[in-house]
């Protein structure tokens, strides 16, 4: 891990880290790139099929894998050097990208290979996500790791400003495969970074144990530490019930707002510029480990705004919406993120994050299919109150369940003792 000697304000300070400068930069196109897919790939399902229903599935699709095999994904963070398994997840989105692009330039697209493709683009996403969390810390170390998380998120969420605007001008003027084009183009930055950077992301030295048996040390853990708990159980709560952007969105332009793909695309850009206002928040406040309210309040704040959402009936009242939405959804993932990373053991991390991949995008299939299915029967204004209102209630029940026990002195657990596998 090595650090440049030149002074940089204090919200810049994990810029000090030349890995985490270029591995920052890079990853700053990519998403640029993964965002306009995102949005294509939604309008391209509304025009296949024209159903809230399919766009609901493609999003289950893309996602389940999260669901099933996190916790394997995990343990080889753990076990394996992490930038060469960043390496290989990174080179399957490049090709998968590559093909979809491929399919809609030529004119063969098909909605069951959107699918096919979405699931492929899950697959090497599970294995990319946890993997790339865990690497982060490796890359700046503990003190600087709550200002790299907010440097993250602010990168993460200007590509959600720039990738929604080019794909929306880009699909009314070209159509979608130029999107997809660029998506695929962006994989080569991050490749090439990937293999110039000096951190391997090594693992701790290896046990004898079985990949099971490591798996469900760090699920023990996690039960038993009421902090972590706690995280991820809202973490969960606030994926299923409001972060289902990928399906509320182009449901609101289209069928309330009456807006095409350019309309659509802007008001994803709102999405970014609340997000991209909450990092610059973080990266300039107090570190540390942040307190529960920290992320109560955001995940309330996000929960009110979503269900006001199905009042609107012009473009300004819901981007502005979509702007505090964007502030609290990027408060909260953070402050989680932060949360968990600051109270696991090293050695665990690996298999602590693969639950936060879980719960809060393994899970997305229950909230997207539940959206789509609500608003294919009941329309997008009664499917954005129910969700948002069942949010609301499990982050409340959450609160009064961790105010209501017994904390004691400590909010960790000890480790627990693995028996021989």
């Amino acid at each position: 891990m090595s650090s440049s000697p030149s002074r940089l304000p204090g919200g810049l300070r994990a810029f000090r880290h030349r890995d985490f400068r270029l591995f920052w930069l890079a990853q700053l196109v990519s998403l640029v790139g993964t965002w306009m897919q995102s949005v294509a790939q939604a309008w391209l399902v509304l025009e296949l099929t024209n159903s809230p229903f399919r766009l609901g599935l493609v999003g289950t699709l893309q996602f389940t894998p999260m669901l099933l095999f996190s916790f394997v994904a995990g343990a080889l963070a753990d076990r394996l050097p992490k930038r060469r398994l960043i390496i290989a997840s990174q080179a399957v989105l490049f090709l998968q990208a590559l093909l979809l692009a491929a399919l809609v330039a030529f004119g063969h697209v098909r909605y069951w290979q959107v699918a096919t493709l979405a699931l492929v683009y899950g697959v090497a996403n599970t294995i990319d996500m946890p993997t790339r969390q865990a690497f982060l810390v490796e890359m700046v170390g503990k003190n600087d790791l709550m200002n790299a998380i907010a440097l993250n998120s602010g990168m993460f969420n200007a590509a959600r400003i720039a990738g929604p605007a080019l794909a929306g001008l880009l699909i009314a003027r070209w159509g979608m495969a130029p999107a997809f084009f660029f998506n695929a183009l962006s994989f080569l930055p991050v490749l090439a970074v990937l293999t110039a950077i000096r951190t391997d992301g090594l693992p701790h030295p290896r046990t004898e144990r079985r990949l099971t048996a490591e798996i469900r040390e760090g699920v023990a853990y996690a039960v038993a530490t009421p902090r972590i708990l706690l995280t991820l159980t809202m973490v969960l709560a606030v994926s299923v019930f409001l972060f289902n952007y990928n399906v509320v969105v182009p449901l609101l332009a289209r069928d309330v707002l009456h807006q095409q793909a350019r309309g659509f695309g802007l008001l994803m850009t709102t999405l970014g510029v609340g997000a991209v206002a909450g990092a610059v928040a973080l990266a300039f406040s107090r570190q540390g480990r942040p307190p529960v309210v920290a992320l109560a309040v955001p995940a309330l704040v996000q929960g009110v705004a979503t269900a006001l959402l199905a009042a609107v009936g012009s473009v300004r009242p819901a981007a502005a919406l979509l702007v505090v939405m964007g502030f609290c959804g990027i408060l909260f993932m953070a402050g989680s993120n932060s949360t968990l990373q600051l109270t696991v053991p090293d050695d665990l991390r690996g298999r602590v994050m693969s639950l936060h991949t879980l719960v809060f995008a393994g899970v997305t299939p229950f909230g997207s299919l539940l959206v789509g299915s609500l608003a294919e029967a009941f329309g997008i204004r009664t499917s954005v109150v129910v969700s948002s209102g069942c949010g609301v209630v499990a982050v409340l029940a959450l609160l009064m369940w961790w105010n209501g026990r017994d904390r004691g002195p400590s909010m960790t657990a000890p480790r627990p003792v693995e028996g021989p596998a």
